[in-house]
C-alpha cells in the first residue's frame, strides 16, 4: 500500500490571486481554492442554522388566513433557499475532496483545464466552458424534443 502523501502547509500571501503566470493547479492555487470554498460552506452553514432558528420560533398559530398565507408563503421561499443551500453545500464538499485528490480545476469529461477566471466565479465548476455548453445546448435540444411530444 503506497505511503500517504506529506501535507504541505501553505501560507498565501495577504490578498493572493491565482495567476495565469503560475504553474496551473500548484500547491498555492489549490489552498486558495480550498480557503474560497471552506468560507463558502460555513457561510453557507450559518445561513442554514439562521433559518431553522427563524422557522422554529415563527408562529405558525396566526388567527388571520392572510396573515397566516403570508407566514406559509415566507416558510416556503425559505425551505427552497435551504433546499439549495443544502445542494450546494454538497457540490462543495465534493470540489474539496477533488481538491484533496489534486484533481481539482480539470474538466470531468475532457480532462481540460478548466481555467482560474472561471473557477474564481463559479469554484464548485465541473467541466470547462465547452464542456458546459454543449451539456447546455444537449439539455435544450432534449427539453425543445420533450415539450413538442407533449404537443
Amino acid at each position: 500500500m503506497p505511503a500517504a502523501k506529506a501535507k504541505k502547509e501553505i501560507s498565501l500571501p495577504a490578498n493572493y490571486k491565482p495567476s495565469e503566470k503560475e504553474e496551473y493547479m500548484c500547491d498555492k492555487q489549490l489552498e486558495y481554492f480550498r480557503q474560497k470554498l471552506s468560507a463558502w460552506r460555513a457561510e453557507l452553514s450559518k445561513e442554514l442554522g439562521e433559518t431553522l432558528e427563524h422557522l422554529k420560533e415563527e408562529n405558525w398559530q396566526e388567527s388571520d388566513i392572510t396573515d397566516r398565507a403570508t407566514v406559509e408563503t415566507d416558510a416556503g421561499l425559505e425551505l427552497r433557499t435551504r433546499d439549495r443551500y443544502r445542494k450546494l453545500i454538497k457540490k462543495i464538499d465534493e470540489a474539496l475532496v477533488r481538491i484533496e485528490k489534486e484533481e481539482y480545476g480539470y474538466c470531468e469529461e475532457t480532462g481540460e483545464e478548466i481555467g482560474i477566471k472561471r473557477l474564481d466565479a463559479r469554484p464548485i465548476a465541473t467541466l470547462c466552458i465547452e464542456a458546459q455548453e454543449r451539456h447546455e445546448r444537449d439539455e435544450r435540444t432534449h427539453y425543445d424534443e420533450d415539450m413538442e411530444d407533449r404537443a
